[in-house]
Formats: C-alpha cells, structure tokens, sequence
C-alpha cells in the first residue's frame, strides 16, 4: 500500500453545527426563503456533491439563483468554520499522525474549494497531508477524482477511509479497497474493512 485517502465530514471531524448556523444566517439575512437547515438535515446531505445539495435545498427556485444562494451559503460555511470549526472525532488526530509516519495521505471531499484548508487549517493537520481534491476542483465525480489523485500522485495502492454509502460506490468506481468507519454520519453496504474507532486505523496500517 502507498498511500490512505481520507473523507472529511463524518469521518475525520463533525461540522453539522456550525455548518447549519452558517448556513441559516445567509438563508434569514440575504434571502426572503423560509428554508433553514439544522444538524439532522445536514446528515442526509453531507457526502453528496455539491450540485446534488443545492438542488435538494433550493430545487424550487430557478436555476441562476439556486447557484447564487448555494454560493454564498458555501462561502459563508467557510467563512463560519475558522471562528468555529467542526469536532474533530475522538483519536483520529493522534491516528492520521501516527499514519504519516508510514505512508503518504491524502484527502478526497465532495466539498466547496476552500473547505479542505479550513479543516487543515483549524486542526493544525496541514503537515500530515500530501495532497488533496474535491468536487469543486473538477466538476466530478468522487470516484473520479479518487483516480486523479492517484495519476498527480503516482499511487498505485490506496485504500479509501470514509463514512457512507456514497464513500464505497465512489471506491468501486475508482476500483479501489473502502474502509467504513462505523462513527460517522452514513452507512456502508459492503466494505473492505470495518473500523469501530480511530484507534483501528493504526492497528490495520
């Protein structure tokens, strides 16, 4: 194995909170909608692309504007994130610091450009992490974007750490193993490797 490519949400950190308040303050002071989110409506949505999120929340508003809000609610969320960051889950910093000593890591996110740094940033995680992707870099799919990874980075067997459904139809398209951890925020049909805590992380690698 040459490399471990970790999810974010649900997996290295829980940012439904803060993300919701980010969110709601754009929904009640920039627009007339009566649209607000919370930590459970989060859930359902974290993991999904972008494009799929925005459409789910504001699928009644004409296209332009749908983008337009999603925008600013995504921007905001980064904004929000710095001051309040998510919570990191419970031994997954001494695990990812623990796993750079041995193997290169990398982060792929459905996530807003911008998003990752904010979660490096804010956890002082920046040193462990060689590289990183996500949906707004290319317009595609995880799965896709797991093997442009790979090619810029000259891995050639990884597994992917991640934490829904989404994480392992993304592994079988990029053909590569799915490690579900059960901790966070989806399920998993399926997996390569089952992980209850983050301690396991460094007991299977």
């Amino acid at each position: 194995m040459d490399g471990i490519i970790f999810d974010i949400d649900g997996t290295i950190w829980d940012s439904r909170e803060p993300v919701a308040k980010a969110w709601n303050n754009v929904l009640e002071n920039e627009t007339d909608l009566d649209i607000r989110v919370d930590a459970q409506i989060l859930t359902g949505l974290f993991g999904k692309p972008m494009t799929e999120i925005r459409d789910s929340l504001f699928g009644d508003l004409p296209e332009e504007e749908r983008g337009r809000v999603a925008a600013r609610c995504y921007e905001r969320e980064n904004e929000y994130l710095y001051d309040e960051p998510g919570t990191v889950y419970p031994g997954i910093m001494e695990a990812i610091k623990e796993l750079s000593t041995r193997y290169p890591l990398f982060i792929a996110s459905n996530c807003q450009d911008g998003y990752i740094q904010v979660l490096l940033k804010s956890t002082g995680l920046s040193e462990y992490f060689k590289d990183f992707i996500c949906y707004d870099d290319t317009g595609l799919s995880k799965g896709k974007n797991i093997r442009i990874l790979m090619e810029r980075n000259g891995l050639n067997e990884v597994v992917y750490v991640g934490d829904t459904k989404g994480d392992e139809e993304a592994c079988r398209e990029a053909g590569i193993p799915f490690a579900y951890v059960t901790y966070g925020l989806g399920e998993a049909a399926e997996p390569d490797y089952v992980i209850h805590t983050a301690g396991q992380l460094t007991e299977l690698w």
